[in-house]
């Protein structure tokens, strides 16, 4: 237990405090998370999101982007799936997932900016380690899993299953 509570200390202090907003709750009220308007009929098409339809935690209608939280979702979805496909000792790789990490940081708010948050330090964690054939830090990882944890909700009311 008390390495679990110094594992995320250390990650959310690597990150500068970005994921202390982030918790595993239960998602908010169905009538928060569920837009009033037409259902979206594909679930990965780039206009299955509309920022007007973005709510939920971590999502403020336009801060999430062009793609709102769906999108944003995506996004975290492509860019592990990404991060997976790099070689192991390939640390140009993982800094270009670091980059998009980064780059796609930007374009959302609240919880959603600690999926990115954590998947670019876990990508420059890799990145280090991988000249000597290593692997990230626990914490890196762990940071991972918890922003996707404390997302999943938002997520899933929009119709995607983060992956880890």
């Amino acid at each position: 237990m008390k390495k679990e509570l110094s594992a995320a200390a250390i990650a959310v202090a690597l990150m500068g405090g970005t994921l202390a907003g982030c918790s595993v709750s239960a998602p908010a009220p169905a009538e928060s998370t569920q837009p009033a308007g037409p259902p979206s009929t594909s679930v990965h098409g780039p206009e299955a999101g509309s920022p007007a339809a973005s709510t939920g935690p971590g999502s403020t209608g336009a801060a999430a982007g062009a793609g709102g939280t769906r999108g944003a979702c995506e996004l975290f979805n492509k860019l592990v799936a990404a991060y997976a496909a790099v070689s192991p000792t390939d640390s140009k790789g993982y800094e270009d997932i670091y980059s998009k990490a980064q780059d796609a940081k930007d374009t959302v708010s609240g919880d959603l900016r600690g999926l990115f948050t954590s998947l670019s330090l876990l990508a420059i964690d890799h990145s280090s380690a991988a000249g000597s054939g290593g692997r990230p830090s626990q914490e890196s990882q762990d940071a991972v899993r918890d922003a996707v944890f404390a997302n999943a909700g938002t997520c899933t009311a929009e119709g995607v299953t983060l992956r880890l």
